[in-house]
């Protein structure tokens, strides 16, 4: 068995289908241009792991920073109700 046939056994949703469809037909192809195409191939799909796994990772910082953004909005408008409480207070008692 071929390297390039394990690629292309590897999940649809880590590679794109054509990239899997792409390997599914070189695999097909004879031994010698296989043998060229094989080590190319291997890194155009570890390539689209790659960025798939930052891909991952960005969208995950990003649900991150909109969470804590929530968090700081909510704190945000509750330093400001405790800081106008706190005057109202202050002018009652003047």
């Amino acid at each position: 068995m071929s390297h390039l046939s394990r690629i292309a056994n590897t999940p649809t949703e880590e590679v794109p289908t054509d990239l899997v469809e792409l390997a599914d037909v070189i695999s097909q192809l004879p031994a010698e241009h296989r043998a060229t195409i094989d080590p190319v191939m291997t890194r155009v799909m570890q390539s689209a792991r790659r960025r798939r796994r930052i891909l991952s990772l960005v969208q995950d910082a990003l649900s991150q920073l909109r969470l804590d953004m929530k968090y700081l909005m909510f704190d945000l408008e509750a330093t400001r109700r405790e800081r106008d409480e706190y005057r109202e207070r202050l002018e009652e008692d003047a």
